[in-house]
């Protein structure tokens, strides 16, 4: 697979993996399908933005008025609570109102797991040009990248 990525920069692949018991509603031996969008280095995510792709920043509103990409769109996928973070139930709504399916995008957040979360289910959603920041934006930073501050 990850030739098949490194020939296909959008390709937003497929994961087959099974479960046993009744846990989610599978019998053992069948198979669920997970989207596995590709992952790259900020820098090579930064060479991406100048090119084009667009910069989808899924942390809250509070950390990207800390400081974000220049030209990233803030759409958080977690909301803070009293009681931790909770899903954004109207991310795909947002994001759709935005971007086409078939834009190209990166998507950040803090330290990579949320925007890997988004970044698959906009995979699973039909968006066909995803890409996940490893790092995040605490890597974007470390790595001297143009941040703008609200």
């Amino acid at each position: 697979m990850r030739m098949f990525e490194a020939e296909h920069p959008r390709f937003c692949g497929v994961f087959f993996f099974s479960r046993s018991g009744a846990a989610g509603g599978l019998r053992a031996g069948e198979a669920e399908v997970a989207a596995v969008p590709p992952s790259v280095p900020v820098r090579v995510a930064h060479e991406l933005q100048l090119a084009g792709h667009r910069y989808l920043d899924v942390r809250t509103e509070g950390e990207f008025g800390g400081g974000h990409p220049a030209g990233a769109v803030n759409i958080p996928y977690l909301y803070k609570t009293g009681s931790g973070m909770t899903k954004n139930s109207q991310f795909l709504e947002q994001v759709s109102a935005i971007f086409r399916r078939d834009d190209e995008i990166i998507i950040g957040c803090q330290s990579g797991r949320r925007s890997l979360m988004a970044a698959a289910e906009l995979c699973s959603a039909g968006f066909t040009a995803v890409t996940d920041i490893a790092g995040g934006f605490s890597a974007w930073r470390e790595n001297g990248l143009p941040v703008n501050v609200r």
